[in-house]
C-alpha cells in the first residue's frame, strides 16, 4: 500500500484510502431523522447510532466530544480500524479527523509528532477518541464513523458506517451550572505546532509570581492566552463583564492572585463604589508566600484598597484556599463561581483546572453566605455552625447538588466520607484527577483510590506526580498517570514541548463516579480532598448528581489521561517511537490489533464496552 501524502488536506478534501490522492467529500445534506430535533441533540449528554454490528455513541464534553465505538461480535481479522469524519455546524461537508500513525511512511521517515494522516486512510486503532475542535461553534456536530478493512494486497475498503450528531457549546445544565475547563495544552504537540517559537514562549509567563501584575501580556504570542484559558477563562470573563455594570457588586475569595487583567477588572468594579458602599469586597489569602509586601497578593490588596474596595486578609488555620466569585445584581446574588482555578497566570493558562459557574438561586445564595461568614474573619468562621454541614441545594429529577465548606471543627470525616463511600460503592467506573494525591499518604480518599487500582472496575486516575502511587492495574494496564512533556530528549521527529514553567501542572481536584448510570455523581471544588486541607484550609467541596455534569468531567479525565499517557509511552520508547505504525491484518499465528479489547474482564475490554454503551 502506498503511504499518504505528507501534507495537510484542505477542509473539503480527503485522501483516498490506500492511494494518496485527493477526492472531494460527499456534499450531501445531513440525512433527515438521524438525531431528531436539533435542540434535542444539543440538550442530550449522549447520542447513540448503530448499523449492524457497529455502534457509535457520542458523549458531550465541554467543547469536545468523546466518540465511543464498538463492534459486537468481534470483527474479522481484516478490520484495521475506524475512520472518523466530522461535519461542524458551519460546514457543509465532512472532513476526517487525523491520526499520528499510518501503516507505512515515505522512505527514511517515521511517525511525526502531529496528526497529518486522515483517518480515512490511517484509521484509528482504538475504540474511543476525543475530538477537541480548535474553534467550537453553536449547533450540531455531525460525526460519521466507518469501519475500514484491508485486503491481502494492502488495499483499503469501507465497511459498516454510522452517523450521529451532538451539540458541544451549550450550557452544561441550563439555569443551574456551566462547567469550564482550562485547555492545559501548553505541553502538547498541538501547542508546539501553533506556537513554534521557543523564544516567545518565555514571554507568556512572568519571571516570578511576584512579577505577575506588572507582566506585559501584549508581548506574548498573539492569541496564546485565549488558546490556553479555554472555556474556564470565558466563563470568568462573563461574570467580570456583568460585574462592571451599574447596580452590580462583586464578592471575591482569592488564593493565588497575579493575573493583571483580572486585577484590572476588579479595580474597575471597585471604582464604581466607595468605602461606605463598596462595590467590591475581597478576601485575599495572606499565608506563607502570600504574606510579604512584595507578593502579588499584597500588591493586589494595596491597589484594590486604593480603588475603593473593601479588602480583608486572613488564612484560617492554614490557607484561604477558595477561588470564589459571587455576583450581585440589584442587591441579589445571581451568579457564583467555584472550582479549582486560581486567578493567576498558572491557574488560568498552564494548569489543568476546572471552574463551575452556578446560576441556580439556592446554590448562589449558599456561596454568598459562605463569603459573608469568611469575610468577617477566621474567628467568626470557627464559631459558626455553617461549616459543619452538608448543604442540600437543588433536587429535581436526575439532578441534586450538595456543598460543604471547610475548615471543619470536627475533622475531615464530614466532607470526605461521602467521597470515599462513592468510590467504594462504584459499580461502573471511577475517573479522577487529584493534584496532590501523591503527598496525601494517609488520607481516606488516597487510600480508597489506592484500593481502586486493585479492583475489577474501570478506572483511570491523574495526579501531578506519581511518586508513591499505585500505578498499574492487575492486568498490566496503566491505572494512574502523571504530568510529563516531551522535552529536549524527546524522540525525534516529535516536536520539543514546553514544560510550562516551574510549578505544578495538574491542579484539578475531582472524582467522577459511575458517569454513565442514573447514580452518576461528581465531587469537585477547591478542596484538595485531603484530611489536612479539610481541617486547616478555607475550601469548598461540591457534590453534583447529574449525568451531564458527570460526563463533562469524565471526558476531561479521559482527555488528560490519554494526553499524558502518550507522552510517557513516547519517552519510554525512545528511538523506537519513530518506528511506530498502524498494524496490518495479522499473519498466521499472530493476533489482530483489536484482540486485547476482547479479552474478558480486561481494562481494555471494559474501556470498549463502557464508552460505547448508553
Amino acid at each position: 500500500m502506498k503511504p499518504a501524502a505528507a501534507r495537510r488536506s484542505r477542509p473539503g478534501d480527503a485522501v483516498a484510502p490506500g492511494r494518496g490522492q485527493a477526492y472531494p467529500f460527499e456534499r450531501k445534506p445531513a440525512p433527515a431523522g438521524l438525531w431528531g430535533d436539533m435542540d434535542m441533540a444539543k440538550a442530550k449528554v449522549g447520542i447513540r447510532a448503530s448499523n449492524g454490528a457497529l455502534t457509535l455513541v457520542l458523549h458531550r464534553g465541554e467543547r469536545m466530544c468523546l466518540i465511543g465505538m464498538n463492534v459486537d461480535p468481534a470483527p474479522a481479522d481484516d478490520f484495521v480500524g475506524f475512520a472518523v469524519e466530522v461535519r461542524s455546524p458551519k460546514s457543509k461537508v465532512f472532513w476526517p479527523l487525523r491520526n499520528r500513525l499510518a501503516f507505512d511512511y515515505p522512505d527514511g521517515e517515521g511517525v511525526t509528532g502531529f496528526r497529518q494522516h486522515p483517518t480515512v486512510e490511517a484509521p484509528l486503532q482504538t475504540f474511543r477518541w476525543i475530538h477537541f475542535p480548535q474553534d467550537t461553534h453553536e449547533g450540531t456536530y455531525l460525526y460519521r464513523v466507518t469501519m475500514i478493512h484491508m485486503a491481502p494486497d494492502g488495499a483499503l475498503s469501507k465497511g459498516l458506517s454510522a452517523t450521529a450528531g451532538i451539540g458541544l457549546c451549550d450550557e452544561t445544565v441550563p439555569g443551574v451550572v456551566d462547567i469550564g475547563f482550562t485547555r492545559n495544552f501548553a505541553s502538547s504537540q498541538a501547542f508546539s505546532e501553533k506556537f513554534p517559537d521557543e523564544a516567545t514562549r518565555k514571554l507568556i509567563l512572568p519571571a516570578s509570581s511576584e512579577d505577575g501584575l506588572a507582566h506585559d501580556k501584549s508581548k506574548a504570542p498573539a492569541g496564546v492566552y485565549d488558546f490556553l484559558g479555554g472555556k474556564a477563562n470565558n466563563l470568568l470573563q462573563r461574570v467580570l463583564a456583568r460585574a462592571k455594570a451599574e447596580g452590580a457588586t462583586l464578592d471575591v475569595m482569592a488564593f493565588d492572585l497575579n493575573e493583571p487583567d483580572f486585577l484590572a477588572a476588579l479595580e474597575a468594579v471597585a471604582k464604581r463604589g466607595s468605602r461606605a458602599a463598596p462595590t467590591l469586597r475581597i478576601l485575599i489569602d495572606n499565608s506563607r508566600d502570600h504574606a510579604g509586601p512584595e507578593s502579588a497578593e499584597s500588591q493586589a490588596a494595596e491597589r484594590l484598597e486604593a480603588a475603593g474596595a473593601a479588602v480583608v486578609r486572613h488564612h484560617f488555620s492554614s490557607l484561604q484556599h477558595n477561588k470564589v466569585l459571587v455576583l450581585r445584581e440589584g442587591g441579589q446574588p445571581t451568579l457564583a463561581i467555584g472550582g479549582s482555578t486560581n486567578f493567576s497566570f498558572r491557574g488560568l493558562y498552564i494548569q489543568a483546572n476546572n471552574l463551575l459557574l452556578f446560576s441556580q438561586r439556592e446554590t448562589v445564595a449558599l456561596f454568598a453566605e459562605a463569603f459573608e461568614i469568611a469575610f468577617r474573619g477566621a474567628a467568626e468562621w470557627e464559631k459558626n455552625p455553617f461549616k459543619d454541614l452538608w448543604h442540600a441545594l437543588a433536587a429535581q429529577p436526575g439532578l441534586n447538588i450538595r456543598a460543604c465548606f471547610s475548615p471543619h471543627r470536627n475533622g475531615s470525616d464530614l466532607s470526605l466520607s461521602p467521597v470515599v463511600g462513592a468510590i467504594e460503592q462504584a459499580s461502573s467506573s471511577v475517573l479522577y484527577a487529584v493534584a496532590f494525591l501523591n503527598q496525601d499518604t494517609k488520607g481516606p480518599v488516597r487510600k480508597a483510590l489506592d484500593r481502586l487500582v486493585e479492583r475489577p472496575l474501570f478506572s483511570y486516575g491523574i495526579a501531578n506526580r506519581k511518586s508513591a502511587l499505585k500505578l498499574v492495574k492487575p492486568d498490566g494496564s496503566q491505572g494512574v498517570v502523571d504530568f510529563k512533556y516531551l522535552a529536549s530528549h524527546a524522540p525525534e521527529p516529535f516536536r520539543t514541548e514546553w514544560g510550562g514553567g516551574a510549578g505544578i501542572t495538574i491542579h484539578h481536584k475531582y472524582v467522577v463516579v459511575d458517569f454513565n448510570l442514573p447514580t452518576a455523581k461528581v465531587f469537585a471544588g477547591s478542596s484538595n480532598l485531603s484530611f489536612s486541607g479539610e481541617e486547616g484550609n478555607g475550601d469548598h467541596l461540591v457534590q453534583i448528581g447529574d449525568a451531564r455534569v458527570a460526563t463533562a468531567y469524565a471526558v476531561e479525565a479521559l482527555r488528560m489521561f490519554d494526553h499524558l499517557n502518550f507522552r510517557t509511552r513516547m519517552s519510554a520508547a525512545g528511538e523506537a517511537a519513530k518506528r511506530l505504525s498502524l498494524k496490518k491484518p495479522p499473519a498466521a499465528g499472530e493476533k489482530a490489533w483489536f484482540a486485547p479489547f476482547y479479552e474478558p474482564a480486561s481494562q481494555k475490554a471494559r474501556d470498549r464496552e463502557l464508552f460505547s454503551a448508553m
